[in-house]
């Protein structure tokens, strides 16, 4: 069937403004715009409320969800884990928060842990190709996999463990791809990015959407009437070591 030309600019239009925006082509499948806008912020925070997390024993909810959005494989050797939102216990986490008497809920626990999204992140620092850099129009720390050639320099210059390098080929270790996310390959890294491609869509990342506890918290920390915002000013919060002065932008109740 033709497009008359009334039809063709009337598509072009749409398509333009697709363009901005970067939405694609399939939104368009049956002549509607999206209904979803994308979530904005100029500084995307997380919280993680310890006790509510660490109530629910043994719940690993948010590192399913992250894991199956992002086609994240599970290695069956430890050696060659690759992990975006993963558990260790407290004490190895914030080294030098050590005290005499600490909270029973916090003795032997093991505490959520996952990118930073550093204020001022060292892994884009070292990049020779620029495949990891921070987005100024809100903070987070994002990866190009075609870009990645494998050197690991930001491994080496994480300072907490945020990044994984593909020793094997990830796709024959995740036992159902989705295909609205890119798989990655051999001689790359990766790591959470706060799940931008949810944000775009007018989502929250998959972490915070399968959390039951509603111990995980995502906002905009330059809106100083946000959420987020509301809860730091409330409640005594700590950070993966600050000494460093790389910022983190992931913030822990406790």
């Amino acid at each position: 069937m033709g497009v008359d030309r009334r039809e063709f600019i009337k598509l072009a239009s749409l398509a333009s403004a697709a363009g901005a925006v970067g939405v694609g082509w399939e939104v368009f499948a049956e002549g509607q715009l999206p209904e979803e806008s994308p979530l904005v912020g100029k500084r995307w925070a997380m919280v993680v409320d310890l006790k509510k997390c660490l109530e629910q024993a043994d719940c690993k909810d948010c590192i399913l969800a992250c894991h199956k959005a992002h086609n994240v494989p599970n290695m069956k050797d430890e050696r060659h884990e690759i992990k975006w939102i993963w558990k260790q216990h407290f004490e190895e986490a914030f080294p030098g928060q050590e005290q005499d008497y600490p909270p029973e809920y916090l003795e032997h626990a093991n505490v959520i842990l996952l990118c930073n999204h550093c204020s001022s992140p060292p892994c884009t620092k070292v990049c020779p190709t620029q495949a990891t850099w921070k987005r100024e129009k809100d903070g987070i720390v994002m990866m190009d996999w075609h870009r990645c050639i494998g050197c690991r320099y930001c491994v080496a210059a994480c300072p907490y463990g945020s990044r994984s390098f593909n020793w094997q080929d990830p796709r024959e270790f995740i036992e159902e791809i989705d295909p609205v996310f890119p798989t990655r390959t051999k001689g790359v890294v990766e790591k959470c990015t706060f799940c931008d491609e949810r944000l775009a869509r007018g989502q929250l990342p998959a972490c915070v959407e399968a959390c039951k506890a509603k111990a995980l918290v995502f906002g905009d920390l330059a809106d100083e009437g946000s959420e987020i915002r509301g809860i730091l000013r409330s409640r005594y919060a700590i950070r993966r070591k600050v000494a460093l002065g790389t910022n983190p932008e992931v913030y822990y109740l406790v």
